[in-house]
């Protein structure tokens, strides 16, 4: 978001994924914008020179490559069982007006482990959410098409009724719950990025911020909180922390390897994964805790569906599929916790 309009471009892994040179929109809190299109941004002005360039061609094969060896990795029979669960039959009685239909989901496929696009398939989807909304499906008795959008028109695309579900690593915020309902399925652990040997010092989201430069992404709930330090910044005689926006992961990491963005902080499986890339360049300075949970988000004006997936993902949890998901993805599997309503009704 700025100046209350919402800015959806497509990114540099859209270029590289569908073989386009699209426009797009390097936005600063300064409020500059810089109209290039990727090719320029990866090659001049955003990735200062071809050496940057060929980091974040690095970082994208490094994550495609983990893709590929994730998904090539035993998938989980659960879903199948489920749709055999007399738990899951029970439901499919219960609400018959999800049986047989197709929903849609809304995704930015942009972050390996949890959704990206199959490097052996362009034409599909894998990672965590994309098994956990499967699983969704077999136990309720819906199929699925995804919708791949810019991370901040998640929200405006379930509202306007394009999309039944949000399943994107989405973090469930009582700001967003005015937008959807979430159903939640697991805690927040936030890995703060920093170049190697983490030479400002950062410890957190705290006062070691103070007069550094953040690489986010659009939409964030990392956003306002480095916003939020600016007072406390300048109260200690510090100068505020600056933000640069960014629509997706890869462009934030690059944002620190070419020297423009002194951190960046997400969620720590994404965070492990570009260390993981550049062990010789980036480093983890901390892990935090933030007070928020994964969720499912679902229209407000679908309660039927808000209570159905409430109750299958109970079932999955039950079954040991979300554990199952969880491990063959590489995620965290102590973070798994029931599910839990969060609306702003």
């Amino acid at each position: 978001m700025h100046n209350g309009s919402l800015l959806i471009r497509r990114s540099p892994i859209d270029m590289v994924m569908y073989g386009v040179a699209s426009p797009r929109t390097c936005l600063f809190t300064t409020g500059e914008f810089d109209m290039l299109t990727d090719t320029e941004c990866l090659g001049t002005q955003c990735s200062q020179g071809g050496a940057a360039g060929r980091g974040w061609r690095q970082w994208l094969f490094v994550a495609l490559f983990a893709t590929v060896a994730w998904a090539a990795s035993p998938g989980s029979a659960h879903a199948a069982d489920l749709a055999r669960s007399p738990v899951c039959q029970s439901l499919q009685a219960q609400y018959p007006e999800f049986k047989g239909k197709t929903l849609v989901d809304a995704i930015n496929p942009h972050t390996p482990g949890y959704e990206a696009l199959d490097p052996k398939d362009p034409s599909h989807y894998v990672g965590f959410d994309i098994d956990l909304a499967e699983a969704l499906g077999s136990c309720l008795g819906f199929s699925l098409k995804y919708t791949p959008v810019a991370f901040a028109a998640l929200l405006p695309t379930l509202q306007s009724g394009q999309a039944d579900l949000v399943i994107s690593d989405i973090y469930a915020t009582k700001e967003r719950a005015k937008a959807a309902d979430f159903i939640t399925y697991s805690k927040v652990f936030d890995g703060v990025l920093v170049a190697k040997g983490n030479p400002k010092r950062i410890t957190g989201i705290n006062l070691s911020m103070c007069g550094t430069t953040a690489a986010e992404n659009t939409g964030f709930v990392e956003v306002p909180l480095v916003q939020n330090l600016a007072e406390p910044c300048k109260a200690a005689g510090k100068p505020a922390p600056q933000l640069q926006l960014y629509d997706n992961n890869a462009a934030c990491i690059q944002a620190i390897l070419a020297g423009r963005a002194d951190t960046y902080i997400n969620d720590v499986n994404t965070v492990d994964q570009a260390v993981k890339a550049y062990p010789d360049k980036l480093s983890k300075a901390v892990a935090v805790t933030l007070p928020y949970h994964i969720g499912i988000g679902v229209s407000k004006s679908n309660p039927k569906l808000s209570d159905a997936v409430v109750l299958a993902l109970g079932e999955i949890q039950k079954s040991g599929a979300q554990l199952a998901m969880m491990k063959k993805w590489g995620l965290d599997q102590g973070a798994i916790e029931p599910p839990i309503v969060i609306s702003d009704k």
